[in-house]
């Protein structure tokens, strides 16, 4: 959309104007760029979080267009990082909470050359269904055995081309193509948000849940802990201040020889020590 223009394609129109438009009407508007994710990681992600979240593809100066003319706090800002072929997302719901639910959402994908596997990859003995011919010599270069009946090519037995962690090179990521096995795992990270007037950097918007989940029980424990230690009494802790009381008034009970229904055994049986133990030292005593 140059500056000096004054008329564009419809289809340019129509996206600036949206992206005029849909931050009045979401809270976060965040960023992934395109050249690290494939159109088939989308799909899934529009059917699943559909009616939470609105994904809109746009070219970077389009995009930066629209936001370079937008009054909401933060806008211009990410106007600036916008390159290439960009993917924004709104939504009413935290950056953080939403790249969690990306994070969640992972798809398996085919390979490509120099992909990294996710998986061990298992190739099962069944027939391919592939006419016998150069395809031949790429299974033998790739591991795995084959053998020519009723005029295709049959994997001779179960085979791992390759192991989880390992690099997929150009003949076996085509092979596993033909044969439709998706050994990659794929899943799609925000480059870049804006919430309320502030800007989220990739790095601050990565949660780990696990060891957020570990944090959180552990300040929850020593929050009952000191709770109970400073007799605050909560839902959470309540019975565990009873039983302390409880043991305190028993422990008083018994040294003070303030006898009652549950501590007068006890009591009994401290004196009876007590004066086993004088017996035996006057028993021992010689006068001078």
């Amino acid at each position: 959309m140059h500056e000096n223009r004054t008329t564009y394609p419809k289809r340019k129109t129509e996206m600036y104007q949206q992206l005029v438009e849909l931050p009045k009407k979401y809270k976060t508007i965040s960023i992934i760029q395109m050249n690290k994710v494939r159109s088939t990681q989308i799909l899934p992600l529009r059917k699943t979080l559909k009616g939470e979240v609105e994904f809109v593809c746009v070219k970077d100066k389009v995009a930066r267009k629209a936001l370079e003319s937008s009054d909401i706090p933060g806008m211009k800002e990410i106007s600036t990082e916008l390159k290439g072929q960009i993917m924004f997302i709104f939504t009413n719901m935290s950056p953080f909470k939403l790249n969690v639910l990306l994070g969640k959402n992972k798809v398996m994908m085919g390979a490509r050359s120099g992909d990294i596997a996710s998986i061990d990859i298992v190739v099962p003995e069944k027939n391919t269904g592939i006419a016998p011919g150069p395809m031949l010599t790429e299974f033998k270069e790739a591991g795995i055995p084959t053998k020519i009946d009723q005029g295709t090519i049959w994997i001779a037995k179960e085979t791992t081309p390759a192991k989880k962690g390992d690099a997929i090179n150009e003949k076996l990521a085509a092979i596993l193509g033909k044969l439709d096995i998706k050994p990659v795992e794929a899943g799609i990270s925000l480059y870049s948000a804006v919430e309320g007037g502030l800007k989220y950097t990739e790095e601050e918007m990565i949660v780990d849940v696990e060891k957020t989940r570990d944090l959180f029980a552990q300040f929850h424990q020593e929050a009952v802990s000191l709770s109970i230690e400073a007799g605050y009494i909560t839902a959470d802790n309540v019975t565990q201040i009873l039983t302390k009381a409880a043991q305190s008034a028993r422990s008083v009970s018994i040294e003070s020889g303030f006898m009652t229904d549950e501590t007068k055994e006890q009591i009994l049986q401290k004196a009876d020590a007590q004066a086993k133990g004088l017996a035996g030292q006057a028993k021992d005593y010689t006068p001078a």
